[in-house]
């Protein structure tokens, strides 16, 4: 059996192109994380992020079988910006624009979060930190709520933000510092503290 744990992706896309359909699985398992985690944050529905998440990587397939893919050693980026086109795409079709975060209690973002065991009260005091915080970031303008969610809870780089969210490092960084000001400010104004 062999390892393609130190192959590049652009290696395991050529593998693919040619022929080899265990490379196209070990790289879709490399990055599955990833790509879920960022559709998931923008649909806040389960079920629908992981139609949504198949969708994407039947159009990667159907673009690395064309031949329309451009190696430019810049995989997760384009499979970021195909996810990310079809959670606008599927917005569009319901005629709704997206939020990064909803008030529904079907979704928190929170729930995505790793927490250790935890007492009751710990979990109350978490709980009820949890809501006012997913408050202060509903308060904020869509493009600072959205750079927040995808940097803080996407983890993803600045370089990528900008291309996913179609804008200029420097816009993503600008939005970013406003939107933490504005927290701030809600922190202060409410005598609150993270």
């Amino acid at each position: 059996m062999r390892s393609t744990n130190n192959l590049s992706d652009q290696e395991l896309i050529q593998l693919f192109k040619n022929g080899d359909t265990n490379a196209l699985e070990d790289l879709i398992n490399r990055h599955k994380q990833r790509i879920f985690t960022s559709i998931f944050i923008l649909i806040k529905d389960k079920s629908l992020a992981e139609d949504i998440f198949q969708d994407v990587f039947i159009k990667i397939i159907d673009t690395l079988r064309c031949g329309s893919y451009t190696d430019e050693g810049k995989f997760l980026p384009w499979a970021l910006r195909i996810a990310h086109n079809m959670c606008v795409d599927h917005f569009r079709k319901v005629k709704r624009g997206p939020a990064v975060l909803n008030n529904s209690d079907e979704y928190d973002i929170f729930e995505t979060l790793d927490l250790s065991e935890e007492g009751a009260e710990e979990q109350i005091v978490n709980a009820e930190r949890n809501e006012t915080l997913r408050k202060m970031l509903d308060s904020l303008p869509q493009d600072q709520r959205e750079v927040i969610v995808l940097r803080h809870f996407a983890n993803l780089s600045f370089k990528e933000i900008a291309e996913k969210t179609n804008c200029s490092i420097n816009t993503a960084l600008g939005r970013m510092r406003y939107g933490l000001i504005n927290i701030r400010k809600l922190m202060v104004e409410c005598e609150v503290a993270l």
